[in-house]
């Protein structure tokens, strides 16, 4: 090997790239400022719904976002700890927006699932596990907000393994039922406890102080005399943390915790060093793989203009997959043949940005006034490669959208283009609506919102939209469409994606996709995946 191949395997495997996934409110963004602030990479962490005089997430940047309190984008934040470099992939905090969390799963090694301790498991976690499942991403799981009044623990495990099939191992252990929580037990050293003493406002990391056992106790009594009980079930039914299993995908080691007030996060810090899979071999279209000492290869994951007003430009966020990515090195984009020049690469944090002149595997790039680049594409250097391409993911969401005013068909066109090309929406053309009236797809009607307000802001197009009866998409052929055209009995349209000119079948719900199967049982006619049913 070169001394450049050992340098990207020595530093793969320093790296961690993970994200963090969960269904909206449960404490995604609050999560991900606690592990910056114990990591030192931000020395206040701020709440999305904080108090007054309180700042907001540091990677929520729109508008929309700033009105509304949520995340409806996605950043990249880097730091180091305990001699590691993690790259965390913040995604958006909104189920409408999920499609592009299911994209930067595409982009990381491992990710933290975050359960919301009253509520459980809901719609959101269960769709992106069921990605995580599809990739291959092992799961950490961190119960959240146990600080407040919840279910029982042994409940929320139960409800893990029952829907996901995934043997839940707990690594950390509540002295305290939710709403009253006394301290954390580190399953690896049962015989003490971590007690915590909260910040004001849980800006700053809680004071974490060592109790003994026996001190434990004689003042938590029967809260530690429980917990200690439960352990011993949990250690009977064999529910202790098994490295392959969990890279495997069959288990997930779970934590307790409360992000806002930084309860029990420098342990799920550490479990990501400890825990996570460094980045490793990537499979290639076709079969293979990319190893990380090979020469230059990144996936795009991610496609975002205007995320700086100033300067109006486009960023395509790269995964380094294998070798060492240089600033202004001359790479080939894969789709194309052509070379491509890497002159204006940044790390990206909302609307912070800074130079990168090198990244090694498992860090991302982003690069900027990227005009040829898609999400999906593959670029390399020396030895060719190609990734997989990006899964269509499930819509059920349509309208059909047109030009306000028809003297802008110009802008009208880029604009629509451009939100397809960075997947904000889907944009899907048939030839009886023309390209004047694309019809738009997405997870949630809040991306409809963004198109709006983004084809006015941007593109100086403004837009109505016409909403469509279907809730249900089904990826089929050209047979399958011409046979749902046809149809008299079913209601529905066949529909084809600019995107990767994948045909689809859409239905108002699924009584009318069965009905369709009834009447065409040769068509073809496949779920996407993160598909609500």
């Amino acid at each position: 090997m070169s001394p450049n191949s050992d340098w990207a395997a020595s530093e793969a495997a320093r790296r961690r790239t993970f994200a963090v996934i969960s269904h909206p409110d449960a404490g995604k963004s609050t999560l991900t400022e606690a592990l910056a602030l114990h990591a030192h990479a931000i020395t206040e962490a701020g709440a999305v719904h904080g108090k007054a005089g309180r700042r907001g997430v540091a990677s929520d940047w729109m508008e929309m976002e700033k009105a509304r309190g949520i995340s409806v984008t996605s950043a990249v934040l880097q730091f180091a700890y305990r001699g590691c470099v993690l790259n965390l992939l913040d995604t958006p905090g909104h189920a409408d927006f999920s499609e592009d969390t299911y994209r930067v799963l595409a982009a990381v090694d491992c990710a933290v699932m975050l359960v919301d301790a009253a509520k459980g498991l809901e719609e959101q976690t269960r769709k992106l596990f069921d990605v995580c499942r599809h990739r291959g991403i092992p799961v950490i799981t961190f119960v959240n907000k146990w600080d407040r009044p919840g279910r029982e623990a042994l409940e929320l495990l139960d409800e893990i393994e029952r829907e996901f099939r995934l043997k839940a191992t707990p690594v950390t252990w509540s002295v305290g039922d939710a709403g009253y929580l006394r301290g954390l037990i580190d399953v690896r050293e049962p015989g003490r406890m971590l007690r915590y003493i909260r910040a004001p406002g849980g800006a700053h990391a809680a004071v974490e102080e060592t109790v003994p056992g026996s001190q434990a106790a004689a003042e938590e009594g029967a809260d530690w005399e429980k917990a200690g009980e439960e352990l011993e079930l949990l250690h009977a039914d064999s529910a202790t943390h098994d490295q392959e299993t969990f890279l495997a995908g069959t288990s997930t080691p779970v934590f307790f915790g409360a992000a806002i007030s930084n309860i029990g996060v420098r342990l799920l810090l550490d479990a990501v060093i400890d825990l996570a899979p460094p980045p490793g071999p990537r499979e290639l279209e076709g079969g293979g793989t990319r190893p990380v000492d090979a020469p230059f290869a990144g996936l795009v994951f991610k496609v975002q203009a205007n995320m700086d007003p100033a300067h109006r430009d486009r960023i395509a966020f790269i995964r380094v997959c294998s070798g060492i990515f240089e600033r202004g090195m001359t790479v080939i984009r894969a789709a194309s043949g052509k070379p491509f020049a890497t002159k204006y690469a940044h790390s990206v944090f909302g609307q912070d940005r800074s130079m990168v002149d090198i990244a090694c595997p498992g860090d991302v790039v982003g690069l900027a006034n990227a005009t040829a680049l898609r999400v999906g594409d593959t670029l390399y250097a020396e030895q060719a490669a190609v990734f997989p391409p990006m899964p269509t993911f499930a819509p059920e969401h349509f309208a059909i959208v047109r030009p306000v005013d028809i003297g802008r068909s110009k802008q009208f066109r880029r604009g629509i283009a451009q939100l397809d090309e960075e997947g904000v929406v889907q944009v899907l053309v048939s030839d009886t609506r023309g390209d004047q009236a694309p019809v738009l797809a997405a997870v949630g009607p809040m991306q409809f919102d963004v198109v709006s307000a983004r084809m006015d802001g941007e593109f100086s197009a403004p837009v109505r939209l016409e909403t469509l009866p279907y809730h249900l998409a089904r990826e089929t052929d050209a047979a399958g469409a011409e046979a749902l055209n046809r149809s008299r009995l079913v209601k529905g349209e066949a529909l084809t994606c600019i995107r990767d000119k994948a045909q689809l079948a859409l239905f108002p719900d699924r009584w009318q996709a069965n009905s369709f199967e009834r009447e065409f049982p040769e068509a073809r006619l496949e779920p996407l995946i993160a598909a609500h049913d």
